[in-house]
C-alpha cells in the first residue's frame, strides 16, 4: 500500500458482540453484514441484500449453539457459516511426526484480531493465528465493497513449511420443503463418492450414495441401495436420515484464468448463492449433505445443512492421505500444496449473494464478463452480480 493509500485508510474497532454462543468481530457495509467468530474464524451469520427488499441469509449455524454440549472437537464448538481449514480433514494419521486437529488449528484456536480499515469505498477485517503443530502464521482478511453483494477472503500462509491439504469449508442451510435449494456447478472433470463406507449404523450414522463410484452429473450419484435409481445430490433438502459425501475435481486449462463457479437457488425464498474459486489453485469442491443422518453427540438426529467445501484435497481423509499418493493425485490432479515456509502463499475466495425474480429457477451457465458475474437460469432468465472476479488472480480490489 502506498504512503498515500495509508494516509486515506482510516482504522477503526469492530462491534464485538456474542452470537449464537461465540464471541464474534462485525463487519458491514452498505449491502452486506457479517459476523467472524474468535474461535475458529467460522463467518456467520451473513446478511446480504441489506436495506433492500429483505435480506439474504444463506448460511448455516449448528443447532448446538447457546447450549452446553461438553466433548466438543475444537472445530464443532463454533460451527456455523463458512471457515477456512489448514489442514483439511479429519488428520487422524499423523504425518512426519506431526498430529493435527480435525480440520487444523486454523478452524478451531483462538484468533487474534490486528486491525479494521475503512479505505475508500472498501471495509476489511483481519485476523491472525499463530499455529503450533507446524509453525507457521495464517493471516486472514474480510473485505467488503460498497455497492456489491459479495465477500472476498484473503488467506496468507507464512511459514508452515511442507506439504498440507487446505479448504474453505462453506455450509448452507437447507431450511424448508424437499428440493427448495438447486445447486449448480461449472464442468468438472472427474466426480467421485466417498472412497470408503462413510457411515456406521452401529455408531449412528447413515449414507445413502454407494462408495467409491464416479459420476458425471450431481443429479445422478450411484445409490448404495441396490436396484435403485442413481441419487439427486442437486436439489436440497433431500433424502431425510442419511449423510454423504462427494467430490468434484477439476483439471484447469494451462495459463486460463477464468474462475470455478458453484452457485445455489432457493426457489422458495427467491435468492441465489454463489462462490468462486481459482481452480489452478483449488481444483477439489467436496460436498457434504446433511440430513438428520448424525445420531450420535452434538448431532443427535438434528442437524441439517450443506456443506460446499473448495479447496485442495483429497476427500476430508486428512493430511496424510492428501499428501501420499492416492487415486486422484495420480491423475495429476493435485491433493495437497507444498508450502515453501520461505515466502507467503495467498489462497483467495470470492462468495456472494442476490436477490432473483420470481420463477428463476436452476443455474445452468455463468458468464464473467469484466466486473461481473451472470448466472442463466434453465427457465431464460438471468441475473447479473457485481464481482471483481479478477481479485482470484491478481489479488486486487
Amino acid at each position: 500500500m502506498s504512503t498515500k493509500a495509508i494516509a486515506r485508510a482510516k482504522k477503526f474497532r469492530p462491534v464485538e458482540k456474542r452470537i449464537d454462543s461465540q464471541h464474534s468481530w462485525l463487519l458491514r457495509s452498505d449491502c452486506v453484514e457479517l459476523a467472524v467468530t474468535r474461535l475458529g474464524a467460522h463467518m456467520a451469520p451473513v446478511r446480504f441484500c441489506r436495506g433492500g427488499r429483505g435480506a439474504v441469509e444463506p448460511y448455516y449455524i449448528s443447532p448446538w449453539q447457546n447450549g452446553k454440549p461438553a466433548g466438543l472437537a475444537p472445530v464443532l464448538a463454533p460451527l456455523r457459516g463458512d471457515f477456512f481449514c489448514l489442514p483439511f480433514g479429519s488428520n487422524g494419521e499423523a504425518y512426519r511426526g506431526e498430529t493435527h486437529p480435525f480440520h487444523g488449528e486454523t478452524s478451531g484456536s483462538l484468533w487474534a484480531l490486528d486491525e479494521c480499515v475503512r479505505e475508500g469505498g472498501a471495509t476489511t477485517l483481519r485476523i491472525r493465528l499463530e499455529t503450533k503443530a507446524r509453525p507457521g502464521m495464517v493471516r486472514r482478511a474480510f473485505t467488503l465493497l460498497d455497492g456489491q453483494n459479495a465477500i472476498y477472503c484473503r488467506t496468507m500462509v507464512e511459514g508452515f513449511a511442507g506439504k498440507a491439504p487446505f479448504s474453505h469449508h462453506a455450509i448452507l442451510k437447507t431450511e424448508g420443503e424437499e428440493g427448495t435449494l438447486l445447486v449448480s456447478t461449472g464442468k468438472f472433470h472427474l466426480g467421485r463418492t466417498y472412497p470408503v463406507p462413510s457411515a456406521d449404523p452401529a455408531g449412528g450414522s447413515y449414507q445413502s450414495l454407494a462408495p467409491d463410484a464416479p459420476f458425471r452429473s450431481l443429479s445422478r450419484v450411484p445409490s448404495i441401495f441396490r436396484n435403485q435409481p442413481p441419487c439427486d445430490c442437486s436439489a436440497f433438502p433431500v433424502r431425510p436420515g442419511f449423510t454423504d459425501l462427494l467430490q468434484q475435481f477439476e483439471r484447469p486449462a494451462a495459463g486460463r484464468q477464468a474462475p470455478s463457479w458453484v452457485a445455489a437457488v432457493n426457489i422458495a425464498e427467491g435468492w441465489l448463492w454463489f462462490a468462486l474459486k481459482d481452480p489452478a489453485l483449488m481444483p477439489g469442491r467436496l460436498f457434504w449433505i446433511e440430513n438428520h443422518g448424525l445420531h450420535g453427540a452434538p448431532w443427535n438426529g438434528r442437524n441439517r445443512g450443506l456443506g460446499i467445501e473448495d479447496g485442495r484435497m483429497y476427500f476430508d481423509r486428512g493430511i496424510a492421505a492428501s499428501c501420499r499418493p492416492n487415486p486422484v493425485n495420480r491423475l495429476g490432479i493435485p491433493t495437497a500444496f507444498d508450502f515453501p515456509g520461505s515466502r507467503a502463499v495467498e489462497i483467495r475466495y470470492i462468495q456472494g449473494a442476490a436477490r432473483v425474480p420470481r420463477g428463476f429457477g436452476r443455474v445452468v451457465k455463468a458468464r464473467f464478463p469484466a466486473g461481473a458475474a451472470v448466472f442463466y437460469s434453465a427457465t431464460g432468465e438471468s441475473v447479473t452480480i457485481p464481482v471483481r472476479h479478477r481479485f482470484l488472480f491478481d489479488g486486487r480490489l
